[in-house]
């Protein structure tokens, strides 16, 4: 049981003086459990997850776990060590009273939380990986993931929290999780243009490419009869996919198409508009029929 230090018995009354000591006793306790928690424990546990070769996804949010553990362990056995009594039931108290307090804050609070466990159990996404979600009106890479929000760096240098719950509801698309990604352009060329040889250069420069995989092999395929154009949709492989990589491939490859279209005559029409009578034509066909009547 704490006793009331001598020194301070005899500067106040034996009660403020065991409130005194008590205060002592506990603050002494807590700095010194939780300096030897963040010297020792904390280093071993990120040696063990070293060892064992999680990656930052991983690692950061164990981290994170153990240090609250030291934290809590530290203010319980302070708290026990300065004689306040039992600190679960003073904690059981706390937490009601808290409970009260935060409402229905503490719902979402616990939905982040549970959906934190599930990123990082599930592992759909890990830290540097670049992902999208929202019906992809959102993308980014992923710097940070914590039990409750994750970080991600957009495009354009924005960062964004996002709550984890948002992620685990809906649809979270990663073109990086694999070893290889498909990409996928739509070439358009005029009607009057032959459409064999303009496959052939679509599937030449693919071949060209040092990026673009030969196994499995670019393919081109007609999907769309336009109004103004026929579309010709190129699909192709890259490995490793990065963003970066992504769209410096992808540019480099249209431009070149672009390029040996431009030097073989073959047209990339853009939608027009004719204006007949005040009736507004899209398809050149249109207006010969208008014509007849």
């Amino acid at each position: 049981m704490v006793k009331p230090l001598p020194f301070l018995k005899d500067m106040m009354e034996a009660g403020y003086a065991m409130a005194v000591t008590q205060a002592i006793y506990f603050v002494v306790s807590f700095v010194v459990l939780y300096l030897l928690g963040r010297i020792f424990v904390i280093p071993v546990v990120k040696r063990l997850l070293d060892r064992q070769g999680y990656d930052e996804s991983v690692k950061i949010p164990l981290t994170k776990v153990t240090q609250f553990a030291v934290l809590f362990a530290a203010v319980g056995i302070a708290f026990a060590l300065a004689d306040y009594g039992n600190i679960l039931t003073a904690l059981a108290t706390i937490a009601a009273a808290a409970t009260l307090a935060v409402g229905f804050a503490l719902q979402d609070i616990i939905a982040n939380f549970v959906a934190g466990v599930f990123i990082f159990t599930d592992k759909p996404f890990k830290i540097g990986d670049w992902i999208e979600w929202d019906g992809d009106s959102y993308s980014g890479i992923v710097e940070d993931i914590d039990l409750r929000v994750t970080r991600i760096r957009t495009f354009d240098n924005e960062l964004l929290t996002v709550p984890n719950s948002v992620l685990t509801d809906g649809v979270i698309k990663n073109p990086v999780a694999k070893d290889k990604l498909r990409v996928q352009f739509l070439f358009g060329i005029g009607y009057d243009d032959d459409i064999h040889r303009a496959t052939e250069i679509i599937l030449e420069e693919a071949r060209k490419h040092d990026e673009i995989l030969d196994d499995p092999e670019p393919s081109v395929r007609l999907t769309e009869l336009g109004d103004s154009s026929v579309g010709l949709k190129s699909r192709f492989w890259i490995s490793d996919p990065k963003r970066s990589d992504f769209v410096k491939t992808r540019g480099e490859y249209v431009t070149a198409v672009k390029e040996r279209f431009d030097a073989e005559g073959i047209d990339i029409p853009y939608p027009y508009r004719n204006l007949a009578g005040g009736i507004e034509i899209s398809n050149p066909s249109e207006l010969a029929v208008l014509s007849e009547d």
